[in-house]
């Protein structure tokens, strides 16, 4: 079980690396032409073991969240609950079906998983997937999801104290529509595991479907086309415009100053492209690759630009701001869309429609029982000034 003691530890170690790789970059950078070869390997393997105490970092905020998860204890909840169970095992289904217009079967086969599974496989998701960490969430009960924006406020004028008050423009609106599709997963295990009263069958369903779930999520929320899958962020229309003078729905894109590398000037003018109304919680998206490289980089002054995290849930920072790794982004390279920055929240809603439905099958694949696992799940852009992208220059 996770300690704070075990947490300060490893914050310590995260410290002390930092500061050790600071001192072997700043020689890297000041040694001679022989010296280079062995701190830059140093530098790396540094690099490399900062990203290990951070992902420890992370595990550890994980348990101590899972820790303090409050449990259910409804009655009708637990013994839908314990009907399910029994219909995973032995594919008894007598005690849901009668619970069926309370808690929903399909009507091409199929049972919703107890409210308890379903939520644990979300927050599963939720710990696996960048995009669901820093994006707004929401559950609808219908098949799609539409919403009203405000592109444009109302007309206002100034007038003297007798002067007519004629008529102003009203606000804009806009209809967004968030991009639906269904998602399922199929993971398959032997009647004689299920049968084995030690295997946890719904801990196992629950970490097999949250992993398959949130892989295919993950990159749909990011790059999907809206085909039957979300429509992720950088399939949005970019533009090299400002918010001025962008048309609604388009994001910002600045360009790098290199194709393989940024600059702390890069960074700056991303930050600054965004209103100081968005600023307040946005943060860095980029892969692991790009935040290794980002930790070399320094200010006029010398000062490192990138800080480590070292508080429980305290992500590490750069210029202040926090840092999302995902590594659907890809590596700095020629016109790399590999840097977002804003307020994911308000800038990307994912749409989840309630309930996970499982449709057991012991027969396809004997001696293997599938459990065909589907979701419906969409996203949509809702506010395109809260994003900017930082693509690689041209090569």
């Amino acid at each position: 079980m996770t300690t704070n003691v075990e947490f300060k530890e490893v914050a310590e170690g995260i410290q002390a690396k930092f500061d050790e790789f600071k001192a072997a970059n700043d020689k890297r950078i000041e040694a001679i032409t022989a010296e280079k070869s062995s701190l830059s390997g140093k530098v790396d393997k540094l690099n490399e073991q900062i990203s290990e105490f951070e992902s420890y970092k992370k595990q550890m905020e994980t348990e101590l969240k899972q820790r303090n998860r409050p449990g259910i204890s409804d009655a009708e909840a637990n013994e839908y609950k314990q009907g399910f169970a029994a219909f995973m095992r032995k594919g008894d289904a007598s005690k849901i079906e009668t619970k069926a217009v309370n808690t929903g079967t399909d009507a091409d086969g199929g049972f919703a998983v107890p409210e308890e599974l379903d939520r644990s496989i979300l927050e599963l998701e939720r710990d696996m997937s960048p995009m669901r960490q820093v994006c707004s969430v929401m559950s609808v009960s219908t098949p799609d999801y539409k919403k009203l924006v405000n592109t444009g406020g109302a007309g206002s004028g100034w007038v003297g104290e007798e002067d007519e008050r004629p008529e102003t423009t009203g606000p804009s609106l806009k209809q967004i529509v968030a991009h639906m599709g269904e998602i399922y997963a199929n993971p398959a295990a032997t009647q004689t595991s299920l049968d084995d009263m030690f295997f946890d069958a719904e801990a196992w369903i629950s970490s097999e479907v949250a992993k398959e779930f949130s892989d295919q999520e993950s990159l749909a929320f990011l790059t999907g086309n809206g085909t039957n899958k979300p429509k992720g962020i950088l399939a949005y229309t970019l533009s090299t415009q400002n918010d001025a003078a962008r048309a609604f729905g388009q994001l910002q894109k600045l360009t790098a100053s290199g194709t393989t590398a940024i600059s702390a000037d890069d960074l700056i003018d991303i930050i600054h492209a965004t209103k100081a109304g968005y600023r307040r919680n946005s943060r860095f998206m980029m892969n692991n690759m790009s935040v290794a490289s980002t930790r070399k980089l320094k200010d006029s002054d010398g000062n490192y630009l990138w800080r480590p995290g070292l508080e429980a849930g305290a992500a590490s920072s750069l210029l202040g701001y926090g840092i999302v790794e995902n590594e659907d982004l890809p590596d700095m390279a020629a016109n790399a869309n590999s840097i977002l920055f804003g307020d994911f929240s308000r800038g990307y809603t994912i749409v989840d429609r309630i309930g996970t439905r499982i449709l057991r099958d012991p027969y396809t694949n004997k001696p293997f029982v599938h459990f065909y696992t589907t979701r419906r799940t969409g996203g949509m852009l809702t506010d395109s000034n809260a994003i900017k992208v930082l693509s690689m220059a041209a090569s």
